[in-house]
């Protein structure tokens, strides 16, 4: 049923993209227009993220994966690098689901 609702969301993202095209420019070039085409897709990231973090099998539940996230926040805080923050999850995560798993 997420799948569903993420695809459903991405076709959105998609025919608001096209629309511009079809739009006529002072439609588009609206302050409302243009922050809410700006954080469209963040929102969509951030819910898929939320989505894959925080539920297993459709049901709420917190485990390994919540502490990957948090060290994952934690860097990005501290203004590191991407590909830091990417790895120190991935690390931290495998740590935690080792040790508590």
């Amino acid at each position: 049923m997420i799948w569903a609702a993420v695809i459903l969301g991405s076709l959105g993202a998609m025919a608001f993209k096209f629309a511009g095209f079809a739009l006529p420019r002072r439609l588009i070039e609206r302050p409302r227009v243009v922050a809410v085409a700006m954080l469209y897709p963040v929102a969509l990231l951030a819910a898929l993220v939320a989505v894959q973090t925080f539920s297993t099998a459709g049901r709420l539940s917190l485990d390994w994966r919540a502490v990957g996230v948090g060290a994952a926040v934690i860097a990005l805080l501290l203004r590191a690098p991407f590909i830091v923050v990417v790895l120190l999850a991935a690390v931290v995560t495998a740590g935690a689901r080792y040790l508590f798993g």
